[in-house]
């Protein structure tokens, strides 16, 4: 077999719902199904190493090979624990980019055969000054998002190589799955960078966004709250308003009457003092009595009209 050549593997193949693995990621799964427990029994008959590709539906339960797509991932089984429910779990490793050429006739799990897509390590200024624009976008992502730990850009930092940093940055982002799936069938290691960048651009564009969406909105609320506090004060101030307006308005009602009452002057005298008195107390909370009627003969009362009015009808007292 020439260096060119692509190698060809027959693998078992697991299908993945709404997950995607990369090369280098490991994670645990849960697999329920049973052509995918079969699966993973003939990896661990083998030698661990199983193809993990994702369904382009995630809620096709027996996927047909239309359903699944091509490039996955080659990865080992490191782990698989049977648990009480029936489920299996198991840690796998990502280790190479494959792409299905054919499925093979078995009715126990799906098997194929995987052509392996190896990536150059290559580097160049190009590449070098990709990989640091795509570690600039992804920590302000990370600023933005909330969602990514500094613990990870930390780890991320420390990676060298450009297609290990590309998946791995991938890995972290939320995408939808063709998007995902799009950075995992480019094996070209500049052209993948550049399409994260694009990516993490377009991703920062729509958190800003969101976020001055959010403190637009949280203005607004605000603005409201304080309207609504507003209102309510100067429904109180005018509530008071009008009732010391209702109560000055009586009391000058009081004292046109005395004018058109004519009575003494002494009288007159003791009768203002009596309306200053009522118009105080009227002010504050009664404490006594004393307000609501007029020591002399005149006396405050209310009429068929409600309204307080001065009766002259009693012989004044001589004072």
């Amino acid at each position: 077999m020439g260096p060119n050549k692509a190698k060809i593997r027959r693998l078992p193949l697991l299908p993945l719902r709404g997950l995607l693995v990369y090369p280098s990621m490991v994670l645990h799964l849960d697999v329920g199904r049973e052509k995918s427990v079969r699966a993973l029994e003939r990896a661990m008959v083998d030698d661990s190493m199983i193809l993990l590709c994702t369904q382009s539906e995630i809620n096709i339960e027996e996927p047909s090979k239309e359903d699944i797509y091509r490039v996955g991932t080659i990865s080992k089984v490191r782990q698989m624990l049977k648990l009480p429910n029936g489920t299996i779990r198991v840690l796998v490793e990502g280790i190479m980019r494959a792409e299905i050429t054919e499925f093979l006739s078995n009715e126990d799990y799906y098997e194929v055969h995987a052509k392996e897509l190896p990536e150059l390590q290559e580097t160049n200024p190009e590449i070098d000054a990709l990989m640091r624009t795509v570690l600039n976008q992804f920590e302000h992502y990370i600023n933005l998002s909330k969602k990514v730990t500094p613990e990870t850009l930390a780890a991320v930092s420390d990676i060298d190589e450009p297609g290990r940093l590309a998946d791995v940055i991938c890995s972290h982002l939320s995408l939808k799955i063709k998007d995902k799936q799009d950075i995992l069938e480019t094996v070209d290691v500049q052209q993948r960078l550049e399409k994260l960048l694009n990516i993490l651009n377009n991703e920062r564009e729509v958190l800003e966004l969101e976020r001055k969406i959010s403190q637009r909105v949280k203005k607004q609320m605000e603005k409201t709250q304080k309207e609504y506090y507003l209102r309510e004060q100067m429904k109180a101030i005018q509530k008071e308003l009008g009732e010391k307006e209702g109560r000055a308005g009586e009391a000058e009602e009081l004292r046109s009457q005395l004018e058109e009452a004519g009575v003494p002057d002494k009288v007159r005298e003791k009768i203002e003092k009596e309306i200053d008195r009522l118009e105080k107390c009227r002010e504050r909370p009664p404490r006594a009595p004393s307000s609501a009627t007029i020591s002399t003969g005149c006396s405050p009362f209310r009429g068929r009209s409600g309204r307080r009015t001065i009766s002259t009808s009693a012989k004044p007292r001589t004072f």
